[in-house]
């Protein structure tokens, strides 16, 4: 590259970060300022602005609001005060947003389930937060009905359009719609619990990580400049509202600019483009996965007939990044790396092919609270020198990326509602004595040039779906299963997908009913972190200190020239498990299977 060149990338890198700052240089944990006050404010400023399109319906600023308000006069009578926690389990629709705003404007916390789960692992999700109320819409009832009996302190239950629980929607009738007084919320800060959105990591059940209001304001905030948003623009999200990325940082594009949602209950590759088209969308959000089911359909009428102009997300593979832009004439993408509870982000402002974002040699000492050490993949741990500290990466070479725990906004780490998920997460005496540095649990690297690239994921959760995995859930799962001895679960690269898809191998005490095991792990894990793959072993692999090996069976995969054990693989048109044969191997290289 030359001089000139470079000269105009790093302006427009510059231009960039000042873009970002404009939205972002105000939030603090010491700020007056709230969520809920950045959205009245916009409603204040838009109120006649169209929020949300969905199903055909068109929701105002004022309308949405005047819901919330609705509701947040619902929770006060029902005598919600600040730092209450309520639990939200609804499908995608606007009342989703509406409600988490509602409470925000008296100070509530509201936890956002994934709607995926059931039995324990909703139990168990409820339970951690300590809900006084528990809030569903129309498509829950089963699934509540499952988990009433483990609810520890026996939480009402409330829905909008459902059968099961006190009628929310008739409740809210009799409710003013008026905005609630601010007193409600006037003694909190910027450092006081917004929401709680879940994660799964290594322990088996999701974790609820802390937002705060100005971790929230945060997430919201961060990719209106990068995107270019304006109240013009209309954003379609059809990635789920529980999940940080759909649910926080598209929403808040719009939320915090008086731009409209285009809201999908769930996405849908074949009526994607046909959607976008016919509600106007500017500007999409997405994650690796969906953009290579996008590739997977066949050339439609729509596909370039859109007005998008942008858009943003995480996972999009190098190997398909260009095509895809190409193919659907997108002009600009934000990829960006960061996780819910985590002080570690990036942003790739400029489209740097494969790159989560750059930290150029500028901008080091304003990055210093971020560092890639040395990884130890075996042992699972970062390197550490005779000094009993950590070992920086070099340039190209993958690191665990780790971010210093301070006070400041960037690097606050809030952690999790369980001492104990929070603990697991810090690195202590990383580059001195007494230092904290949070551990993000991914291996990235930085070339000479400063862009970041995800490497993978260390431990023992992947990513499938979208979704993170965890290995000892799913093996807890199949240990239940009658004639089932052990259980060692993995992720393995399958032809044609992003992440890694689920593959166990176990060992047997008895019978194994293979045709009904899919329906079994069905009934006790979401869909997503059901294996594809089940290797049947005579022993167990462990090592001296009788931890399960694994990396030889990452290596061997599925592949019958190296495997000799029987395998069953999930046949995604017959809903079970079939043996998995030479011929089912070729069908699934050549793409024959669509999981």
């Amino acid at each position: 590259m030359n001089p000139i060149s470079i000269l105009v990338r790093e302006a427009k890198f510059f231009r960039s970060i000042q873009g970002l700052l404009k939205w972002t240089k105000s939030i603090s944990p010491d700020s007056k300022q709230l969520v809920a006050d950045d959205i009245e404010g916009v409603v204040d400023r838009h109120g006649a602005n169209v929020a949300f399109r969905f199903e055909g319906a068109l929701t105002t600023y004022d309308e949405f609001e005047a819901r919330a308000n609705r509701l947040a006069h619902w929770a006060l009578e029902r005598g919600l005060k600040a730092g209450d926690c309520v639990a939200l389990f609804m499908e995608n629709r606007p009342d989703y947003v509406a409600t988490w705003f509602a409470m925000s404007k008296i100070g509530v916390v509201v936890a956002l389930i994934n709607s995926n789960l059931e039995g324990e692992a909703l139990a168990h999700s409820i339970n951690i937060v300590d809900a006084r109320y528990v809030i569903t819409g129309t498509e829950q009832d089963d699934v509540v009905t499952g988990a009433l009996d483990l609810l520890t302190s026996n939480p009402p239950v409330w829905t909008l359009g459902g059968k099961v629980g006190d009628d929310l929607e008739g409740a809210l009738a009799g409710m003013p719609a008026t905005r609630p007084p601010r007193d409600y919320r006037a003694p909190l800060r910027g450092r006081d619990l917004c929401l709680y959105v879940y994660t799964s990591g290594t322990t088996g059940m999701p974790k609820a990580a802390k937002l705060t209001n100005a971790r929230t304001q945060g997430m919201m905030a961060s990719f209106i400049s990068p995107c270019h948003i304006t109240p013009r623009d209309r954003i379609y999200i059809t990635l789920p509202l529980y999940h940080g990325t759909g649910g926080l940082c598209a929403v808040g594009q719009a939320l915090f600019t008086g731009a409209s949602i285009i809201l999908r209950r769930k996405f849908s590759a074949s009526a994607f483009w046909d959607e976008a088209v016919a509600e106007g969308a500017t500007s999409i959000v997405y994650i690796g996965e969906l953009c290579r089911y996008l590739l997977n359909q066949p050339v439609g009428p729509n596909e370039r007939a859109h007005k998008i102009r942008t858009g943003f997300g995480n996972g999009l593979r190098p190997e398909i990044w260009a095509e895809f832009q190409e193919r659907f004439n997108i002009n600009h993408l934000c990829e960006f790396y960061g996780s819910t509870e985590g002080n570690v982000s990036f942003l790739n402002f400029d489209g740097k092919i494969g790159a989560v974002g750059r930290i150029p040699g500028w901008l080091e000492k304003q990055y210093a609270h971020i560092a890639f050490v040395k990884f130890d993949v075996e042992t699972e741990e970062p390197v550490r020198n005779a000094d009993g500290f950590c070992v920086r990466a070099d340039i190209d070479e993958p690191g665990e990326a780790l971010g210093k725990i301070g006070d400041d906004v960037r690097n606050r780490f809030e952690g999790y509602n369980d001492e104990q998920a929070t603990k697991k997460k810090i690195l202590h005496d990383v580059f001195e004595k007494g230092d904290l540095w949070f551990r993000t649990g991914d291996l990235l690297r930085k070339d000479k040039d400063g862009y970041i690239y995800f490497v993978d994921r260390i431990g023992d959760t992947f990513r499938w779906k979208g979704e993170n995995v965890s290995t000892n859930q799913v093996g807890e799962a199949l240990s239940q299963i009658d004639g089932i001895s052990t259980a060692n679960v993995y992720g393995v690269q399958v032809p044609g997908t992003d992440g890694k898809a689920g593959m166990a191998a176990i060992t047997t005490d008895g019978d194994v009913d293979f045709e009904g095991l899919y329906a079994a792990l069905s009934a006790r894990l979401p869909s997503y972190a059901v294996p594809i793959f089940i290797r049947v072993q005579r022993d167990a692999e462990t090592t001296g200190t009788f931890k399960y090996r694994k990396v030889e069976l990452v290596k061997e995969g599925f592949d019958l020239d190296d495997v000799t054990d029987p395998i069953w693989m999930y046949h995604p048109e017959r809903k079970e498990y079939v043996p998995f044969t030479h011929d089912r191997y070729e069908s699934l290289r050549a793409g024959a299977f669509k999981f």
